[in-house]
């Protein structure tokens, strides 16, 4: 994914989809990887970052004198902020390629993904950027050196959005961060693109303090992927969410309904993370299909270890066997 050529396949390559209503039955192979990928349900956050990211790209498409505005997507662990940006991301790349024609749109490359690496170095993460491009490094280039290389290759390739994943890892109170988040502010100035963050709780870390990160929150606009709330107002989102899920399932013998039934449970199981729940479907709606069953059964999920965060914050309520008191 963070390559071209990675990005570019996992955006044309066709979504995972539930069968078509009366259409052919799929094999169990074909079940077992459909169940894998899975479906990709549009939640409010991919929402809010798609009208978001749409509306800078306009606002900031003929500013060239300073920085565009960006933005960051910031949540907890499990909260599905990658997803978020990379569905973008694909819907960013399609839609040039619509608006072109595929044509017209070779050798363009709309769309970049970076990684922070950890304990980031300004010539470090301006070699991913390269990386991603393909564009030549070499031992003995200057971090200018490489930086002028990425925004020249950059703009040749028109690219319109560039997306950081991982920004938490910046710490601009040493050093080697203080240079990385130098260099960010050089690129977001040389490349006329449109720049979204990703990062977990980038609130509490220190990447908006200090003068650098006073630049950073003057720019950049927050959009909060929180765990889905069990009730808000009159609705129940996070209800809506399973329903959804089990709509998509594809088991033969599976009762619908049966899973929004459980949202208490579900909700409690996963804390409201949609990646612990994403998981915990998934790896039932596999279980169900190797074992033969083809549905979902609270059975079926409470055998399923999660990730540790969920494992840690569920604790099930169990009741102290009543011991018999009767006498012979």
């Amino acid at each position: 994914m963070t390559t071209w050529d990675g990005f570019q396949a996992f955006a044309t390559t066709p979504v995972a989809a539930p069968p078509p209503p009366g259409g052919p039955p799929r094999n169990l192979e074909e079940r077992l990887a459909y169940h894998s990928r899975f479906v990709t349900v549009r939640t409010p956050a991919i929402d809010t970052l798609a009208k978001n990211v749409r509306t800078l790209m306009i606002l900031g498409r003929h500013q060239a004198v300073t920085a565009r505005p960006s933005l960051i997507v910031t949540g907890p662990a499990g909260a599905r902020k990658t997803t978020a940006l990379l569905q973008v991301g694909r819907a960013c790349h399609l839609a040039h390629t619509r608006r072109h024609g595929p044509a017209a749109a070779a050798g363009q490359v709309p769309v970049a993904y970076v990684l922070v690496p950890p304990a980031a170095s300004a010539k470090t993460l301006a070699t991913e950027f390269a990386r991603y491009l393909g564009i030549p490094v070499t031992a003995g280039m200057s971090q200018a050196q490489i930086t002028n290389s990425v925004c020249h290759t950059y703009t040749a390739a028109r690219v319109q959005l560039v997306m950081i994943d991982e920004i938490h890892r910046l710490n601009p109170r040493t050093t080697t961060g203080a240079q990385s988040a130098d260099l960010i502010k050089d690129l977001t100035e040389r490349i006329g693109a449109t720049f979204v963050y990703a990062g977990i709780d980038v609130t509490t870390t220190p990447l908006f303090t200090g003068v650098r990160g006073a630049q950073l929150a003057g720019r950049a606009s927050l959009i909060d992927c929180a765990a889905f709330p069990a009730r808000l107002g009159d609705s129940e989102p996070f209800r809506d969410l399973i329903t959804a899920m089990e709509s998509a399932l594809d088991l033969r013998h599976h009762q619908p309904g049966t899973l929004p039934k459980l949202a208490p449970y579900l909700h409690e199981r996963t804390a409201g993370r949609i990646g612990s729940l994403a998981r915990l479907i998934r790896q039932a709606a596999i279980t169900a299909l190797i074992n033969g069953t083809e549905r979902i059964t609270k059975t079926t999920l409470e055998a399923i270890r999660l990730d540790h965060l969920a494992e840690q914050h569920y604790r099930p309520h169990t009741r102290p066997r009543s011991r018999n008191t009767s006498t012979p």
